[in-house]
């Protein structure tokens, strides 16, 4: 039994030294064929390989001409863009204001949750002016910057009178202070809108 178990190992070992052997002898006369043989495609290949090299070369050479033109070109487009959605992001974000402003409504109809609505809607219209200026700050030149800082102030003081000559229809009356807060989220919506449009168109 002993001399069975060493006898089938040594046959196995034997096998598989056989096996190993035969693969790299046939990968050793495959490849002695192959130069003897195959010399013609050595050849053709040598020639394929000189083309590619040559077309790559040629390619090689019109790249730059190519980059160089559009490299001239591509930072307004993408400057354009940029603006361009900009102006668009905005615009929609005033348009998503409106409508989430006009669907505040009071949760009853007495004069306090009708102020609270129009605080309300002012304080949308008034933290997006707010983000709309800060933009205008980070964008314009400095001259054009310095311009909008001296109209906003004006801006704000007509503003802040419209408001109060408005509420003083109502002087001493429960609807004064609901219609000076009416009024500057009215102002203050119709100055995002013309930031945007005025100021916007040039970035």
């Amino acid at each position: 039994m002993q001399k069975n178990k060493q006898l089938c190992r040594a046959m196995m070992t034997v096998g598989i030294l056989l096996m190993a052997a035969c693969g790299n002898t046939s990968d050793g006369s495959g490849a002695i064929q192959n130069k003897n043989g195959n010399s013609s495609n050595e050849v053709t290949t040598e020639e394929e390989n000189n083309n590619d090299i040559v077309e790559t070369d040629i390619q090689d050479n019109n790249e730059p001409n190519e980059k160089e033109d559009t490299s001239t070109s591509e930072p307004a487009e993408v400057e354009e863009e940029a603006t361009t959605s900009l102006k668009e992001k905005y615009l929609q974000q005033l348009d998503d204001t409106k409508k989430e402003a006009e669907g505040l409504e009071a949760t009853d109809s007495s004069t306090y949750a009708l102020k609270k609505v129009e605080n309300d809607r002012w304080e949308l219209w008034d933290e997006l002016l707010n983000e709309i200026y800060g933009v205008l700050e980070e964008q314009l030149p400095a001259e054009e910057m310095s311009q909008l800082r001296e109209e906003q102030r004006n801006w704000i003081k007509i503003r802040d009178d419209s408001a109060l000559e408005a509420s003083h229809k109502f002087k001493g009356g429960t609807q004064e202070h609901l219609e000076y807060v009416a009024v500057l989220a009215n102002l203050t919506e119709d100055r995002c809108y013309e930031l945007v449009q005025d100021y916007m168109k040039g970035l």
